[in-house]
């Protein structure tokens, strides 16, 4: 059975699964789904276009799908999607979608830490972890497994690629490929493979290899990013990682520029 306090205010539309925990003074608006067995501590907003899915986290003082901060925004029907298992903990803001894409999304099995934001019409993939105080502007794109340190501010627009670890207290303004490492606040750059979390999530020296060296075509070359594209594509061995690589480029359709190699 559902636990809901006394003093929450829970919308006469708002659907609640079973087993959902929702504590003192948390007001759930009327156009909210949350799924079965998600906790909710209290203190906590969830307004219109929340669909929260199952066994959640959802800690104090979290303010989710409220407005975006946009000023296209007109009051459009708009949502946030939350996966399953995500822990939200303290202060977190998570604004819904606008008529750009109509939601903003996080996955599941998410660790997403104390004060962070992410603006309107994020994608925020599965397994991810961001760290205190970091702050998404809208449209970002976040892959499956990335990890973002601490007080890390990500311009709009930016993705970061499946695999990736950005390093704390860096500027992200420049998109950051698949299963690298970026950093810096003053020159956010490439400093090499993500080599640790990739072996911690089970790919093996053969793939790592592949990896290696399409990025040591890209970033090591002193060819134009188009050929060194082109030159990984031609001459070096093929694997789903390489076109990972290869798509990750691609598909850049907002002209963002990508990561700068490391200069010691």
């Amino acid at each position: 059975m559902s636990s809901i306090h006394a003093t929450a205010l829970i919308g006469s539309g708002a659907v609640l699964g079973e087993g959902v925990v929702v504590g003192p003074y948390t007001v759930i608006e009327d156009d909210v789904v949350i799924g079965d067995r998600t906790v909710i501590g209290p203190h906590v907003h969830i307004a219109d276009g929340a669909r929260i899915g199952n066994e959640c986290r959802i800690s104090s003082g979290a303010v989710l799908s409220t407005e975006p901060q946009d000023l296209k925004y007109q009051g459009e029907k708009t949502y946030l999607h939350i996966g399953d298992r995500t822990v939200i903990r303290e202060f977190v803001t998570l604004n819904r979608g606008t008529k750009a894409s109509g939601k903003t999304v996080v996955g599941s099995d998410n660790l997403i830490m104390s004060y962070v934001h992410a603006g309107h019409d994020c994608v925020i993939g599965n397994h991810v972890v961001i760290a205190n105080s970091v702050q998404f502007g809208g449209h970002c794109e976040v892959g499956d497994y990335v990890v973002v340190g601490g007080l890390t501010g990500v311009h709009q627009f930016v993705r970061i690629g499946r695999y990736s670890m950005v390093g704390g207290i860096s500027r992200a303004a420049l998109d950051v490929p698949p299963f690298v490492m970026a950093g810096g606040h003053a020159s956010f750059r490439y400093e090499g493979l993500n080599v640790i979390g990739l072996k911690r999530r089970g790919f093996t020296p053969e793939q790592l290899a592949g990896i290696r060296d399409a990025y040591r075509v890209i970033y090591q070359s002193g060819l134009l990013l188009s050929n060194a594209l082109e030159t990984v594509k031609r001459d070096l061995p093929q694997s789903p990682e390489v076109d990972e690589i290869l798509n990750f480029f691609a598909s850049n359709q907002h002209g963002r520029k990508f990561l700068k190699p490391f200069k010691s």
